[in-house]
């Protein structure tokens, strides 16, 4: 309730039909609950709904300028794009898509290790697995929206699934279902689901990795950059729970691994700036790192409407594109 007050407050001032339709909005509503919709199809469709509404209230920009060919306008398309000659002589809207643009091939790379089953609040956070999942969920539709291929890969220390990228209606499915049914467990290693990517996707393409990268760096580094030896492009959506960045104010608790069951004592307010420290430094350490490989790095907390994120996803990358 209290975040349902939270959005409606946000909204005074604006009139009154106005807040209403923004807090109808799935691409902005708080990722808590969105979770508690509990059906991950209805979750993804509310999102990319609103976030195809919040589209046309922004310019879109980064075209190549290498027309290829007309395919079909789906709903959410900039305007600016359809073929207004063919649609004189044909009746139908087209739009014209750029060489770079004609099917992109996507792996989305989810991590579904035991350490993303966890929220440090579950009253008012998801778990960061639930989170990606959402995330995912979106990402795959819009991809499918887009008239791209969108595949999938979920790992934690092995290939727990695995679905080739395809630009059928059907895929949106078959990519639902397998994210609905994932679960938190085990330990990760995100290589031996990236090393596979270059035999399986021979055509240049986008791999998406959305992890909370509780990884070995050297070794998922060296992946990432073997996927950018080959020509794809590379995005890491980095989960983070609020929670993980600081710790809270004083006490004494005991703090485990979820993943090997270790388990430290500590006092946190003794710690509490160390580790601050560390957490903002090893962040600080991923974004050089993939910026250094030509890689895009999104800091992705899980208390961030997801609409904010596929805005920051799309941004990016007509960025690149320019």
């Amino acid at each position: 309730m209290s975040d349902r007050r939270e959005l409606r407050h946000h909204g005074a001032g604006a009139p009154a039909s106005r807040s209403r339709d923004r807090s109808r909005r799935g691409d902005l509503l708080h990722p808590k609950l969105l979770s508690e919709i509990g059906n991950l199809e209805l979750i993804a469709r509310q999102v990319l709904e609103g976030f195809l509404i919040g589209l046309h209230q922004s310019s879109r920009r980064g075209r190549s300028a290498s027309f290829a060919e007309n395919r079909l306008y789906n709903p959410g398309d900039d305007l600016r794009f359809v073929d207004w000659k063919v649609y004189g002589r044909s009746d139908r809207l087209y739009v014209k898509q750029f060489e770079e643009e004609r099917n992109l091939r996507a792996y989305l790379v989810l991590d579904v290790s035991a350490s993303m089953d966890w929220a440090s609040d579950e009253e008012r956070l998801p778990t960061k697995l639930d989170y990606a999942v959402m995330l995912t969920a979106c990402m795959a539709l819009l991809l499918l929206r887009q008239s791209d291929a969108p595949g999938l890969i979920t790992f934690n220390d092995q290939v727990r699934d695995h679905h080739a990228p395809k630009a059928l209606r059907s895929q949106g499915s078959a990519i639902l279902g397998a994210l609905a049914s994932v679960r938190g467990s085990g330990g990760t290693d995100a290589g031996v689901a990236l090393d596979e990517i270059p035999a399986r996707m021979r055509r240049r393409g986008l791999v998406a990795v959305i992890s909370d990268l509780l990884v070995d760096p050297a070794a998922t580094l060296m992946a990432l950059r073997l996927l950018r030896h080959h020509g794809h492009e590379v995005l890491i959506f980095h989960v983070i729970d609020p929670g993980e960045r600081d710790l809270p104010t004083a006490g004494e608790a005991i703090y485990f691994d979820p993943e090997s069951d270790e388990e430290v004592r500590a006092n946190s307010g003794a710690l509490r700036s160390v580790y601050r420290r560390a957490v903002e430094e090893t962040l600080a350490e991923w974004r050089r790192e993939l910026a250094r490989m030509g890689a895009d790095y999104h800091l992705t907390p899980t208390d961030s409407p997801i609409g904010g994120v596929l805005r920051q996803f799309l941004d990016r990358r007509a960025r690149r594109r320019r």
